[in-house]
């Protein structure tokens, strides 16, 4: 798999497009139908993006901390906070590849598309897992096992998706407990050969 640093930043003024925003609110509700957000949590958004996710989420949570390793999308995702006037979210800049390591206490740690990025998984989910508060809950969506057919350009990806159960077996080890995968919706587009294709997307959630 092609280990070359996609650039984020360029793509991030045009990255809300009508299928990112659809896949969001799709993995938000899901997100919802399976982890109970209370209105005093603290909220974890890793890879946040522009947070297509993060919004849906606000309001039913004390606050959200997206993070992300792109400066470009955290800029775009400031620039939304500021002009919706939501107050209960903040960004962070983290670069897993500099070192960087994952820090605060969470009550919930959410994460979208963003798991197939990351060379060193075992270690990141460790991260979770050290930062999420007893009880608390974890909830990632990513790619079924594509073959690398999902991106057109696969800069970047250290993953063509996931085996499901592999992943949440990943989570056990890791000392999460109720681990469990859902299909969280499905998304139709050109694949990387210019074929119409349908990618399925699941939600694994877990507790600590």
């Amino acid at each position: 798999m092609n280990s070359t640093k996609r650039d984020f930043d360029k793509e991030a003024a045009s990255w809300d497009s009508p299928p990112r925003v659809k896949l969001a609110a799709d993995v938000s509700k899901a997100i919802l139908g399976q982890i109970q957000l209370k209105p005093d949590m603290e909220l974890l958004d890793f890879g946040c993006g522009t947070g297509l996710v993060s919004f849906p989420l606000s309001s039913q949570v004390h606050s959200i901390t997206g993070v992300d390793t792109s400066k470009g999308m955290l800029e775009v995702f400031e620039g939304k906070i500021k002009s919706k006037q939501v107050e209960n979210i903040k960004t962070l800049h983290l670069d897993l590849e500099k070192g960087d390591t994952v820090s605060g206490r969470y009550h919930a740690i959410i994460s979208s598309m963003t798991l197939h990025h990351v060379k060193d998984t075992v270690n990141l989910i460790r991260q979770f897992h050290r930062v999420l508060l007893p009880g608390g809950y974890i909830a990632i969506a990513d790619l079924d096992e594509e073959g690398g057919r999902f991106h057109s350009n696969n800069d970047g990806v250290f993953h063509f998706g996931f085996d499901r159960e592999k992943l949440c077996q990943l989570f056990v080890e890791a000392g999460f407990r109720d681990v469990s995968s859902a299909t969280a919706t499905q998304m139709n587009k050109l694949d990387s050969q210019g074929q119409d294709k349908v990618f399925s997307i699941f939600l694994i959630t877990g507790r600590k």
